[in-house]
């Protein structure tokens, strides 16, 4: 192997590296030569017409590489010796000889980063369950395979390989909102390290979970269990929490609603409700409570919606005994404490007449229940609040026939199709009685 002594300099270094780019991006085996023009890159110490040092130097190492046999020079003609036109890795009898200019400028081929890369996430898979974790490592496996970028893993930070498996090994024991600092300490005993790759679980988890794509990054962390700071559920009516212990936590006294920690759903063991409406947006939670008339009861307060009889929606009582607030896609704690209501306990959601309204119905069908009803959430409801409707755009259009296509929404194409029709779309805080 030919022995190289110097540093390459600055100017040196970039015309390389250039060779090198375009020779690893060839996807199959070539002796075809690998040319690049100099005037074609970024050099301007070479063509300083101030300081002659950068190009003398570049010029007296480019020969070196041209004697050992690893460059072949083009100079600019009638400027032999003093301005080069372009450097190019020659051929040979067993395809180009760039190993020797890898070395010089300590940069690891392509290939050997992704066979490493490879290497360490097969060694890792045997950890991860049949799970979006599973999932997610199998499509970077498919990226490497195809030659493609494996991005988030990266094929020069091995450091930062090893902190995304980490998170993925520790994330399972996640029962309960963990906030990101600490979760960080658990993982890397350091309570920044993880916002560093946090982004790049997310990309992970969408991989692995395609249905992730369409919501918020910290509404992926959040399906994680995994939350910027502790979270708090906010809760109206006649509920009661029963814990593991055996303790009845009865709720129906607290006016006109209390927040419990979410990290606190994950030591109960059942929930009891006469009936439940569920409210996408927290504003609207708050001015709903607060149209509420508390009736004394023997055992409870009865709360009586403001609406006064005249909507009913799909067969929906508009006398709801719990509300929740749902804040959106509901987290895995809010959708747990709803799985802990016995089966027969009547749940409704009221949330905005458009896509992502629609889409939560469909999240909690899936994940709760298939009996959960909308509420006021359909072609009536509309049309009474006409003029405070917004217009469809085309990405709404979109997601709503595609959403119209689920099969847990047979009941709710009717809508959709009024909607797409009229060509708009209601949030809830549009809705006045009627």
């Amino acid at each position: 192997m030919t022995e190289i002594s110097f540093t390459p300099s600055a100017d040196v270094s970039v015309a390389l590296n250039a060779l090198l780019d375009i020779l690893e991006r060839r996807t199959e085996l070539t002796t075809r030569s690998i040319k690049v023009s100099l005037a074609a890159l970024s050099l301007p110490g070479y063509f300083s017409q101030a300081n002659p040092e950068p190009r003398l130097l570049a010029n007296e190492q480019f020969n070196l590489l041209e004697k050992k046999g690893l460059l072949e020079l083009t100079w600019i003609p009638g400027e032999t010796g003093h301005l080069l036109q372009s450097i190019t890795l020659p051929k040979t009898e067993y395809g180009i000889r760039s190993t020797e200019i890898f070395q010089l400028l300590a940069r690891t081929p392509i290939a050997r980063s992704r066979s490493r890369l490879e290497s360490l996430l097969l060694a890792d898979k045997f950890r991860f369950q049949e799970d979006w974790r599973a999932r997610a490592i199998s499509h970077i496996l498919n990226q490497l395979k195809e030659e493609k970028s494996p991005a988030p893993f990266s094929l020069t930070d091995s450091n930062l390989n090893l902190d995304l498996l980490a998170v993925l090994q520790v994330l399972p024991a996640l029962t309960a909102e963990t906030p990101y600092r600490a979760f960080s300490v658990r993982v890397f005993n350091d309570t920044k390290r993880f916002e560093a790759v946090k982004n790049h679980i997310v990309s992970l988890a969408r991989f692995g979970t395609p249905e992730w794509k369409r919501i918020p990054a910290e509404e992926v962390l959040r399906e994680l269990n995994l939350v910027a700071n502790p979270s708090y559920i906010h809760l109206s009516g006649d509920w009661q929490l029963v814990t593991t212990n055996g303790e009845i936590l009865d709720l129906s006294g607290f006016t006109p609603s209390i927040g419990i920690p979410a990290a606190q759903i994950s030591s109960l063991q059942s929930v009891r409700a006469e009936s439940v409406l569920c409210i996408e947006n927290l504003t609207t939670f708050h001015q709903q409570v607060d149209r509420y008339t508390p009736h004394a009861s023997l055992k409870h307060f009865m709360w009586r919606a403001g609406y006064t009889g005249k909507h009913v929606n799909n067969g929906t009582s508009n006398l709801h005994r719990a509300v929740i607030c749902i804040y959106g896609n509901p987290s895995p704690a809010i959708r747990r404490l709803l799985r802990l209501l016995p089966k027969t306990t009547p749940i409704s959601l009221w949330s905005d007449l458009d896509y992502g309204g629609f889409n939560i119905l469909s999240q909690l069908r899936r994940t709760v229940g298939e009996e959960i009803r909308p509420y006021l959430m359909d072609i009536d409801a509309l049309e009474a609040n006409l003029p405070r409707a917004r217009p469809l755009t085309a990405s709404d259009k979109n997601n709503l026939k595609r959403l119209s296509l689920r099969p847990e929404l047979c009941d709710i194409r009717p809508v959709i199709a009024h909607m797409l029709k009229r060509g708009v779309k209601l949030e809830q805080e549009g809705i006045e009685e009627f």
